[in-house]
């Protein structure tokens, strides 16, 4: 059920020549205006074009609300300030699934029972030796969690409550290890199993780095890569987000729905950004650091360069993540004391960039991309793992809207339509007389 059910207000009314369709409209609680074109294609043929979906609301979610003009992002209702600063990320994805802040007993139940579902099958880690070493692991953690539905075969009713936590906690259980097994086969080490006790974040960079079971996490690592993953958690509507609703309301069980948003955050221009924004400062560096330079290439449309971590498909305003972890960015340096020369140019081109009036004009200020891979960096996370590290963030998001569908029981099956420039009908012409 909805916390606030949208607010009907006047309808609109779409005429088209001689028609006229009346459309319910209603508001959301924060003022969002929207109107249903249920009808419009039954009355007058038509439907509408929107090139990326980007004025088209499919969706009424409790989950996230995002608001790209003035930089406001909040999960649940609570800004992600506060939450940066004050939560663990296994209360940010209890939160976001369950929709309240755990009490004590409810956390300590959700811990348990992600702990409870952290070990990987021996026989199913055979999946990743399937690959060649040098396979990109997003390839690999697609298989492996899509996979997870032949693995426990008799939890994939998505109308059964139980099997549903069940796959709850193992996909937050169990993808720290599939990742780290990722990591680690692409190294060509063998991989280890989850340490009893230990928190979400030092379990993971446990898994990915322990050599004889003893391997020790500094604070600082732990303080930083639980913001990243609060910073990841959700974002409303994005590409993977959308479509693991999309997936998931065909009725695909939450295996196969989760590794679809794992394919689609895979592209550079959604969760690979930041290993393009560092792939872009190394190259930056390699040619000699030229600020400038780059920054005019960056506007020359003729170049075929573009600026990676500037700008946003949302935000018309500073990403409110990118502040967070710009600071965090130099508190962690600082704390584990790390020089790192991309650093510098990134503040030397975020200052470039700033100061200059086309990308002023253009509101493309930094994202929360920009500086999460010189953090991954400083934790000595390789460069091919900043997607993976990305959907290790994203992974509750995409359960609570997922789960927020199915609970919900209205969501159609999505089917957009088209507008076809193709032949128009032709006839079949045999070989011999083409």
């Amino acid at each position: 059920m909805s916390v606030n059910a949208p607010k009907k207000i006047d309808s609109v009314k779409v005429v088209i020549g001689d028609k006229t369709v009346e459309c319910p409209a209603f508001e959301g609680i924060e003022n969002e205006k929207s109107f249903d074109i249920g009808k419009l294609r039954d009355q007058t043929g038509y439907v509408t074009f929107d090139n990326g979906y980007a004025n088209t609301s499919p969706v009424i979610s409790d989950i996230t609300y995002l608001d790209g003009d003035n930089g406001v992002l909040r999960y649940r209702g609570y800004p992600i300030e506060q939450l940066a600063e004050k939560a663990s990320f296994v209360e940010v994805a209890y939160l976001l699934i369950h929709g309240e802040l755990p009490k004590k007993a409810e956390l300590d139940k959700f811990v348990k029972g992600i702990e409870e579902n952290q070990t990987v099958d021996s026989n199913f880690y055979k999946i990743f030796d399937a690959f060649p070493k040098n396979t990109h692991p997003m390839a690999m953690l697609t298989a492996a969690t899509v996979a997870l539905s032949g693995q426990y075969p008799n939890d994939n009713e998505i109308t059964n409550k139980a099997s549903v936590e069940k796959t709850i906690y193992r996909l937050l259980g169990q993808f720290p290890a599939l990742c780290a097994a990722a990591y680690r086969h692409s190294r060509g080490e063998s991989r280890i199993s989850a340490k009893p006790g230990l928190d979400y974040c030092s379990n993971f960079m446990s898994l990915m780095y322990a050599k004889d079971g003893s391997y020790s996490v500094p604070k600082e690592i732990v303080s930083a890569l639980n913001l990243l993953l609060i910073l990841h958690a959700d974002h409303e509507q994005n590409c993977s987000t959308s479509t693991v609703r999309l997936v998931g309301s065909s009725n695909a069980n939450l295996y196969a729905s989760i590794a679809a948003g794992i394919t689609a955050l895979w592209g550079p221009l959604h969760g690979g950004a930041n290993q393009a924004v560092m792939e872009m400062l190394e190259e930056i560096q390699k040619s000699g650091g030229d600020i400038q330079a780059t920054v005019a290439k960056a506007k020359d449309k003729a170049s075929g360069f573009k600026l990676m971590g500037f700008g946003h498909r949302v935000y018309k305003n500073f990403d409110p993540r990118a502040k967070i972890i710009k600071k965090a960015c130099d508190q962690v340096l600082n704390a584990l004391g790390i020089q790192n020369p991309l650093l510098g140019l990134a503040q030397q081109l975020e200052a470039a960039a700033l100061t200059d009036a086309y990308f002023v004009e253009k509101k493309l200020y930094p994202n929360v991309d920009f500086y999460s891979g010189i953090i991954y960096s400083a934790l000595n996370i390789p460069v091919e793992m900043f997607t993976p590290m990305f959907a290790l963030g994203r992974m509750p998001g995409w359960i609570a809207q997922w789960k927020e569908m199915i609970d919900g029981g209205t969501t159609k099956i999505g089917r957009p339509r088209q507008i076809y420039t193709g032949y128009a009908k032709r006839d079949y012409v045999s070989i011999d007389a083409r």
